[in-house]
């Protein structure tokens, strides 16, 4: 892959253990891998060479919780103004017309977006394979991922419990638990990859308590550590679930893990809102993280995540964006300043510095996908991993004071300038290097507008009309929160 000198940084921030800040530092790399990093290295050239004078350099964002998928349902009308509940019964009837190339374009767009905030790694949690359709649909965002050149963790997802059976989600958009599981197994065998600076690596990840048998729960855990890889879930994200939880199992949610092996230092939950204190002790004593989702969890009405708590008790924390249809967008950058601005508002000033913000949006994160030993940092034996923004735009003057917070605080659009995955430069000058940016947008439209309209034909809903009253009974789940 040959060698990238990115010198003369107007400041290096490494978010290493001690947080170094190197001004005027260079970084050599050396095919994927950080050789040299800090002032006066004994190289003057390279295959790539980036001149970073009034450029600050920081170790490329990660993201722990995504449904790529969702790119092409975003903004739907219909879908605003509701609790989680009665927004996935709405969006469900459009996710069950999706094709193999909506989901490879909606990853496209989504995996476009992070690189171009700064992410470098992203997670992705697809769990919606529609009967009508091909089963090998997570293929097609792995597909995506290559092509626009992102680290990726996709989680093998699954809905298994539909209606008919008491569970949230429509029948069509559920699989049988034997299908399930064996495509969870091909995808682990077909695309993880264990090696150091792998491109892929794959985890497990049925959907949620309430869209999901105990069966599955329990065969999947055993599969994931058969094969060495993560396991991920929704959990605690809104009172429904706890209510469908005691009313149909009898359990709260983090009860229902326990039953079903799902807890330890190689699970991380998506949300953790509603966890009691003693439950928040128990997940310290499992050692599973939590995916943080401030945007979705804001808009859904969802609660406030418990960070002081989760953060006293040493539980691993990092951030995602969840679902673009729930976030409206899939900017990395913007998640951390809503996290930062998030927790002030509702706990205190002290609360989350912009700092410690960007630390849950890159250590914190690679930390729960178990990756923390090759990414999330600038140092020597790392990956060359980061992203770099230019001093010198408009809406940094003023603001040139405090380097680490800078790109939290600070800007309106988080378009960095520059991302580099691997020692590869994939974003130049706020461009996808690898991608026509306006073609692939007004394909991607045109797929998301025959998804509404094939949904609104066989439903007679029109959801491009916002909701003026609440969701009609036949689309209401099988018990009463």
């Amino acid at each position: 892959m040959g060698t990238l000198l990115i010198r003369n940084a107007r400041n290096i921030i490494t978010m290493d253990d001690q947080k170094t800040k190197i001004p005027g530092g260079s970084i050599f790399v050396q095919d994927q891998k950080i050789v040299a990093i800090g002032t006066s290295l004994p190289y003057d050239t390279a295959d790539v060479v980036i001149d970073a004078r009034d450029k600050i350099v920081y170790p490329g964002l990660v993201n722990t919780h995504h449904h790529l998928y969702q790119s092409l349902t975003r903004n739907i009308p219909l879908a605003q103004s509701c609790s989680l509940f009665d927004w996935l019964t709405t969006l469900y009837e459009i996710w069950v017309h999706l094709r193999p190339e909506d989901v490879y374009l909606s990853a496209m767009i989504g995996l476009g977006e992070l690189l171009k905030s700064g992410c470098t790694t992203s997670s992705d949690h697809f769990y919606c394979f529609p009967n009508a359709t091909s089963p090998y649909l997570i293929d097609e965002e792995i597909r995506a991922a290559r092509d626009v050149g992102i680290r990726f963790f996709p989680t093998r997802g699954a809905m298994s419990l539909g209606r008919a059976r008491g569970g949230l989600p429509p029948d069509e958009l559920c699989q049988d638990e034997n299908s399930i599981l064996k495509d969870m197994q091909r995808v682990i065998e077909r695309y993880h990859d264990a090696r150091p600076f792998a491109m892929v690596r794959v985890g497990v990840a049925p959907c949620s308590p309430f869209s999901v048998t105990k069966d599955l729960m329990l065969e999947s855990a055993r599969l994931a550590r058969a094969y060495g890889v993560r396991m991920h879930t929704h959990l605690a994200e809104t009172l429904d679930e706890e209510s469908f939880c005691l009313q149909t199992m009898g359990v709260r949610p983090l009860d229902f893990m326990e039953m079903t092996e799902w807890t330890g230092s190689d699970v991380w939950y998506a949300h953790g809102i509603w966890f009691s204190d003693a439950e928040i002790q128990r997940l310290a004593r499992h050692g599973c993280g939590i995916a943080h989702c401030p945007t979705s969890n804001m808009k859904l009405a969802s609660g406030v995540f418990p960070l002081a708590k989760m953060k006293q008790s040493g539980i691993p924390i990092g951030l995602g964006v969840d679902g673009s249809a729930s976030n409206d967008t899939s900017n990395m950058l913007l998640e951390v300043r809503m996290a930062h601005l998030l927790h002030r508002l509702h706990t205190g000033p002290d609360a989350l510095s912009a700092e410690d913000a960007l630390y849950l949006a890159t250590r914190g994160s690679a930390q729960i996908l178990g990756w923390d030993d090759e990414i999330g940092s600038l140092e020597v034996g790392k990956a060359a991993d980061m992203f770099l923004i230019d001093t010198r735009r408009l809406e940094y003057a003023g603001a040139l004071f405090d380097d680490a917070a800078l790109p939290v605080l600070t800007g309106l659009s988080q378009i960095v300038d520059t991302t580099i995955v691997g020692g590869r430069v994939v974003v130049e000058h706020g461009r996808l290097v690898h991608v026509d940016e306006e073609q692939l947008a007004q394909v991607a439209q045109r797929a998301a507008t025959r998804l509404v309209e094939e949904a609104s034909l066989r439903t007679g809903i029109d959801y491009r009309q916002s909701r003026t009253s609440p969701p009609a009974a036949s689309n209401a789940p099988a018990y009463q929160p």
